[in-house]
């Protein structure tokens, strides 16, 4: 019965070390990722910027970039 209590105890602290491990990796992953969204959106408004200057400017020409990036 000690034995069994001990075997617990240490699969638990092992548990714990394991999910430290994870969790420490997965943060950097995490960081990585927020950065990421954090430079894709100034780009992503840029674009939609320039974009409407052409609608507005230049139908055209937004017309044939709609065509060609459109997926459809």
């Amino acid at each position: 019965m000690l034995r069994t209590i001990f075997m617990i105890g240490l699969l638990a602290l092992a548990g714990l070390f394991l999910l430290k491990i994870a969790f420490g990796i997965l943060g950097g992953l995490f960081a990585l990722l927020f950065w990421l969204i954090g430079m894709a959106i100034p780009v992503l408004l840029l674009g939609a910027f320039v974009y409407v200057l052409l609608r507005v400017f230049a139908p055209d020409t937004a017309k044939e970039m709609r065509d060609k990036f459109g997926g459809s």
